[in-house]
Formats: structure tokens, sequence, C-alpha cells
């Protein structure tokens, strides 16, 4: 199996090719399934149906080894059909993980200012040498590559904890591939899943820009975020 790599596909339909038990980890951002739309129009395939959610999560178990985890973020709004999916393939809930923000992403009936994953096992999974807390403060990351694109900072600490290394770090649905290049920048191999041709050639040209000069380019990264944020934050 080649590794370090984004595959533009569907995942329900890459998945079944890949061998069972191959990845050390999985780390996932699929769909919330509310038809999202940002301020400059970008949305994200699949968001509205959810016939894809049980089929995919299904896979994930399959190719994920005995004794190991998935991180999922989702939609707290379909938090009932996430977690049947979950259940449905045999993953245990062991965990929930909330990333408090210095921002809100929506103003409604309240100011929603965090996200949040769960922590999902396969078997018995190994306590990690130094566990992590359950609760990672977020870094807003631009959103330049993806309209719902996750900060290195909050990943990559997932990715040390949870992930062996020299491990695989599979993502489903890979976005601009933030998970890959986090797994990359921690010494971890990585493979990503995406549909959408457009974010699949951003994660390419990402992956790409990631060479010889690693530390360049996250300082890059994270000092672009940091610009972004400022800026909105003054607008």
């Amino acid at each position: 199996m080649q590794t370090n790599r984004i595959i533009l596909g569907d995942c329900c339909r890459v998945m079944p090719t890949l061998p069972p038990a191959c990845a050390d980890f999985i780390l996932t951002d699929p769909p919330y399934l509310v038809n999202y739309k940002d301020r400059e129009g970008r949305s994200i395939k699949n968001d509205i149906e959810a016939d894809w959610l049980m089929p995919a999560f299904r896979e994930a178990y399959r190719v994920l080894k005995p004794d190991s985890l998935c991180v999922s973020f989702y939609g707290w709004t379909k938090t009932d059909l996430f977690y049947a999916a979950w259940k449905a393939a045999g993953f245990r809930i062991v965990g929930h993980i909330t990333f408090p923000k210095r921002y809100a992403s929506a103003s409604r009936l309240m100011r929603y200012s965090h996200e949040n994953a769960y922590l999902l096992a396969k078997g018995s999974p190994r306590p990690p040498e130094r566990p992590i807390g359950d609760v990672i403060d977020w870094s807003y990351s631009g959103n330049r590559h993806h309209p719902t694109e996750k900060p290195l900072s909050v990943l990559t600490p997932l990715i040390e904890s949870f992930c062996p290394r020299g491990g695989l770090v599979l993502d489903p649905f890979a976005g601009s591939a933030s998970t890959l290049v986090a797994a990359r920048s921690v010494g971890r191999q990585y493979l990503g899943i995406e549909l959408d041709p457009t974010y699949h050639g951003a994660a390419v040209r990402r992956l790409n820009g990631y060479s010889a000069g690693q530390a360049a380019y996250l300082d890059r990264e994270r000092a672009t975020s940091a610009s972004v944020y400022y800026m909105e934050r003054a607008a």
C-alpha cells in the first residue's frame, strides 16, 4: 500500500480497496450535515444527506488496527446520526474533546465558540505515555485552503498522543490535508482521501509546499493564521 499521499475519490469506495488493519490512527473531520457555506460561498460535498455516514465509519473501523483509536469531529446538531454510525461500526466511545475558540463562528441564539470531537476506540487501546487533556485551545487557521480548515496546532497533539512514531495516520475526509501536514510534521506516515477535486488540488499543492524546509513552512502557516485572526477581530 502506497502511503504519504492524498487520493482523489469517495472514501466509501476507496477504503474498501485498502487492506484491513492498516492504519494506526484515524483523525478526520467529516461533513457536519448542515449544508454549510462560508462567507465566500464555498461549500462542502455530501454535507446534506447522511447516506455515506454508516458505510464510511464501517470501513474506517475495518482498516483501523485492533486496539487503536479514532478521533472524529462531528456536527453537534446531528450528534444522534454520528453516534449511531460509530456504534454500528463497532467503535466504543471513550472520550470527548472540546476546543474553545477566542472568537465565535456564528451568533444566533448563542455565540458558538467551540468545536467538538469524539475519541473512539477499536478494542482496548493502551493508555498513552503522556495523556493529553480533553480541552485543547483553538487557534484560527484562516480557512485559506478550505472553508472548515482545522488548525495544525490542535491536530498535532492528538497525533502525537494517539499514533506511534512512524505509524500511519488515515484521514478519509482529508479536505485540504491539515491532518496529513500535521502527521508529517511529527514523524508519522499519512494517507488521505478527498472527494472534491478543488480541495484535493489544494491539498496536493500544500503537501508539495511542505518540503525540506519543514520548520519554515509551519512557521509561515502559523504566522498567516495569526495575522488573519487579528485582522478579523479588528474588523
